[in-house]
């Protein structure tokens, strides 16, 4: 690769990004009061309800990562000593799980293994042996890609606790994973920018159920937090639906833009024609694995994200061991997070354009794994399949 060449970025997110969304990312200064933006942010918060399927549901568009999404849920939807349950398959479950003991919440951490998920039977135990305020999944979790059955979950605690909210994180799902809010039962997504939405970070996302509003204006203490009170928001973002812009904190101008630009793309292709995309593309990095003989890290097919692919490593090699020589192929991959097993494991993002556009990225970031695998010690046979790799 030459050195002025710009290396692919296929982590889990951030994305790579259409022409157009860069470009309006890039534009001038703009008042965060112009009819121009205003229209923009309107149309936005219209868009993610077609995204996630919802009809009434609240989407916040508010400056800040993913993470930011936690602490919304987490501040406006618990009190101090209101049990949550937290399904937890990896990093960011667990981490959810600490948002939510930071407001006060008494939570039960419900673990998988690494590479599975919940039993639903393990859930609807765990619910009928105690009342809990809130159950939280995420739908992917970018540490493992083992994808939830968030469907599952929500027919689960309705049989078993119509009241308690259902949670979920889909930070590396939502635009990707088929959710269908409404029709689920969901109360709460929480997303962000720079992942299957396409555009760059920046902008945390979260969609509220009209019963979580009504659960934030009957709560017996104050909401523990300032910035992210859906009191103070809600307005701002009713306002800009109106195109009558409204004022608690600048919002992210050019990131909204660009957001928007890849919001109108997304649509024009429609939310299944996108989902089929997603599960098309995950299913050829599925079988570029099994023709190099490895496995993933989620422990079989329905277990696996269609937004990213983490890929167990040959014997003998490691995560430090890989990258770089990837990189040197002009494709920027990730290492793995789980404790103890990091270095094992390696972590592909296929979803926005990459999943959805005939760019190639994939291809040339699956070519760029081959020969990168071939480098450190794995046997590719002319088949495709792999002989256990050169110690």
């Amino acid at each position: 690769m030459s050195t002025n060449a710009r290396a692919l970025c296929m982590i889990p997110g951030p994305v790579e990004m259409s022409d157009a969304v860069l470009a309006a990312n890039s534009t001038p200064a703009t008042a965060h009061t112009d009819p121009v933006f205003a229209e923009a942010f309107g149309q936005v918060l219209e868009g993610l309800r077609t995204v996630v399927g919802t009809k009434d549901g609240q989407p916040f568009v508010i400056a800040g990562s993913g993470t930011l999404g936690w602490d919304q849920a987490a501040a406006n939807l618990i009190e101090e000593g209101e049990a949550v349950l937290v399904l937890s398959n990896g990093y960011f479950g667990e981490g959810l799980a600490d948002c939510m003991e930071t407001y006060g919440a008494q939570v039960t951490r419900l673990r998988a293994e690494p590479g599975q998920r919940q039993a639903l039977a393990e859930v609807a135990q765990a619910l009928r042996a105690k009342t809990y305020k809130a159950v939280t999944v995420s739908q992917v979790d970018t540490s493992t890609g083992v994808l939830a059955d968030v469907k599952g979950v929500c027919e689960v605690v309705r049989e078993q606790s119509p009241a308690t909210l259902v949670i979920v994180d889909g930070v590396c799902a939502t635009a990707a994973e088929r959710l269908y809010f409404d029709a689920w039962g969901v109360d709460v997504v929480i997303t962000a920018s720079q992942k299957a939405l396409g555009s760059p970070p920046g902008v945390s996302v979260v969609v509220a159920s009209q019963r979580a509003l009504r659960v934030v204006e009957t709560r017996k203490t104050r909401v523990a937090a300032y910035y992210a009170s859906w009191a103070r928001w809600l307005p701002v973002m009713r306002a800009y639906e109106a195109r009558a812009p409204k004022y608690f904190a600048t919002p992210c101008v050019q990131a909204i833009f660009a957001l928007h630009t890849s919001l109108r793309d997304i649509l024009a292709d429609g939310m299944e024609a996108v989902f089929d995309a997603h599960e098309r593309t995950a299913a050829k990095v599925r079988a570029a694995v099994d023709s190099w003989g490895l496995k993933t890290v989620a422990a079989e097919p329905a277990l696996c994200s269609n937004a990213m692919t983490a890929i167990w490593l040959p014997e003998g090699v490691q995560a430090a061991d890989l990258l770089p020589k990837l990189k040197a192929r002009g494709v920027v991959a990730a290492g793995g997070i789980l404790a103890g097993l990091a270095h094992r494991y390696f972590r592909l993002g296929h979803m926005g354009i990459s999943a959805t556009r005939d760019n190639g990225n994939v291809d040339k970031t699956l070519a760029a794994a081959a020969a990168a695998l071939e480098e450190c010690g794995l046997v590719l046979k002319p088949t495709g399949r792999s002989s256990p790799p050169r110690l």
